[in-house]
Order: structure tokens, then sequence, then C-alpha cells
């Protein structure tokens, strides 16, 4: 069992590359554009068995082990000449704040 967690391990903690969390550079038109994504791992197992089969002379137990990989892109750094800056990818609440915000101002000028 040991051997079965130090191989996932090895295999979660060697994809964590800086090229998983920032992406290749694309050069255009005098810039580098470099995305940025954000990188979470997580993992985890259990074991049991029943006491009520046990009573029963039998004998019921059971393990298990799962993981996951979750990637979000969260925006780019663009590299020119003159400056080197962070662009943060616009957000779904964000957008629904401004759409929350339309509808109240269109409800109050409605309304006059």
């Amino acid at each position: 069992m040991k051997e079965f967690f130090g191989s996932i391990a090895d295999k979660l903690f060697g994809s964590a590359s800086v090229k998983a969390v920032y992406g290749e550079p694309i050069e255009t038109q005098g810039k580098t554009i470099i995305p940025v994504a954000r990188v979470a791992y997580g993992f985890g197992g259990g074991y049991g068995e029943s006491k009520d089969n046990k009573q029963e002379g039998r004998n019921s137990e059971g393990g298990g082990v799962g993981g996951g990989l979750a990637v979000k892109p969260v925006g780019v750094i663009e590299v020119t000449e003159e400056e080197t800056r962070f662009i943060p990818l616009s957000g779904k609440k964000k957008l629904a704040g401004m759409l929350a915000l339309g509808f109240v101002l269109g409800f109050i000028i409605g309304r006059r």
C-alpha cells in the first residue's frame, strides 16, 4: 500500500511544474504573452469494516483512494519593451454583478 501511495504522489508532484501554472509563452506584435493558471491537487483514501458482519462470522471490509486535479485560467502576463503587467481574466461574478446593477438601474429609471 505504501508503494501505491508513493507512486501516486510521485506522479502528482512530478507534474507540478512551472509549465502547469505558466503556459508556453506566445510572441506576437512585439509582445510576449504568458498564460497563467491556478493549479490545485487533492487526494484521499479510506478504509473500513462492518461490525455487523463480524458478529455473523463474515468478514466485510473495504477501502478506496481517489485524487483529482483542477486547473483554472486566471489571466496572462504581458511583456513589452515598455512594461510587464498582469491582466486578469474577467470573472463570472463580475459579469453577474454588472448585470444585477444594470437591472436595478433600469428598474429605478423605469419607475420615474
